[in-house]
């Protein structure tokens, strides 16, 4: 073995990198990027979810544990009427709010007390500490009843989900979308540049067809092997992975159908970029990393600084997602005007794109 040799290799390796200023980009980067979005997402993400107090006791034991709530630094709590607490948990206001019953007081007294909590329910992540900042004013509250235990038996009501709802429910719906767009987005974009760098896109350019035809035709291609795949991912998350549902199938396939669409053709207009199968595999650290952080996917998008929500407001990622769990986890359906809204807006982002790749296809291939 010649150690020349081997540094020659190295050391033209090497050049080629310095060349590639992209690649250079994304070595350094990219991770710094990446990873200063996931400490401002984990450490600037409000973890108080917004609790409301519905207190119907005329006693003082009632007033007391409400007001050990509200200096609670688990939840954030605002005081409602009993009326409006499920209106506020569809809207999305409140993650969950407790309910004392006229008698509290006198259940206190008598050693029982059974407050009701109402969850929103489809994010469990934000149930314990509801939970939890209930059974610390509970603490309170026996201390204020001399020489009598207190057995805390809260009545847990679910809007949503129920207390068999897991972590892999709450995901699932996500990932049901994003495995698709993420696929998708891939083997689209890899195959569109083996389109060009083979000379197939030039000699398709020098025929009679137009611009536009020949991008819907190629997105029409691509998209009829994501909806294959799309039913198959979805057959399999209801039927062998058991993740609930309580929406409509077909709505559910046309979602995943709008996010393949998008996927496609995201694929097409960023390949135009690239040069390389290597430097189109660089857009997934640069563009579809950042959509997941900050789409509502790991991170609900209500805990998210502000400045990030201002972000993920405009992603179409998050919309793909707020309309797939709407449907499978509230069991929405056209009917809403929020799944009306995700859909319409990861429709337009299609459109968009469908223009967007028109219109490059010439100059790059220019």
């Amino acid at each position: 073995m010649s150690g020349r040799r081997v540094r020659a290799i190295t050391r033209r390796l090497l050049q080629g990198f310095r060349r590639d200023r992209r690649t250079v980009a994304l070595l350094f980067v990219a991770p710094i990027v990446i990873l200063g979005l996931l400490g401002y997402l984990m450490r600037g993400s409000t973890s108080a979810p917004a609790v409301g107090i519905a207190n119907q006791d005329s006693g003082p034991l009632g007033a007391l544990v409400a007001d050990t709530l509200r200096h609670s630094t688990r939840i954030s709590t605002s005081d409602i009427s009993a009326t409006d607490g499920d209106a506020k948990l569809r809207d999305g206001s409140l993650v969950a709010y407790i309910l004392f019953p006229s008698n509290f007081s006198q259940q206190a007294q008598s050693g029982s007390v059974a407050p009701e909590v109402h969850l929103e329910g489809s994010q469990p992540g934000e149930d314990s500490p509801v939970i939890q900042a209930l059974q610390q004013s509970m603490i309170s509250l026996a201390s204020q009843v001399a020489g009598r235990s207190i057995r805390f038996e809260p009545s847990v009501k679910y809007l949503y989900g129920g207390a068999s709802y897991d972590t892999l429910d709450y995901f699932g719906a996500a990932f049901v979308g994003l495995i698709v767009f993420f696929l998708v987005f891939v083997i689209t974009i890899v195959s569109f540049l083996n389109e060009r760098s083979q000379g197939t896109l030039e000699r398709l350019m020098a025929s009679p067809l137009r611009r536009g035809e020949i991008v819907l035709g190629y997105m029409l291609g691509f998209t009829v092997l994501a909806l294959v795949q799309a039913a198959e991912v979805l057959v399999f998350a209801l039927a062998v992975l058991r993740i609930q549902n309580h929406g409509n199938v077909f709505l559910i396939f046309g979602m995943e159908a709008l996010m393949a669409i998008a996927a496609v053709n995201l694929g097409i207009f960023l390949s135009m970029f690239a040069r390389s199968e290597f430097q189109a595999v660089q857009f997934i650290p640069l563009v579809i990393v950042p959509q997941v952080l900050l789409s509502g996917i790991i991170f609900p998008v209500s805990t998210e600084p502000t400045a990030l929500q201002y972000v993920s407001d405009v992603l179409p990622l998050t919309y793909a997602v707020n309309g797939m769990r709407d449907i499978m986890v509230k069991g929405a359906d056209l009917s809403w005007s929020a799944l009306q809204l995700d859909a319409a807006v990861v429709a337009g982002f299609c459109i968009l794109l469908i223009a967007a790749g028109t219109t490059t296809l010439r100059r790059r291939l220019g």
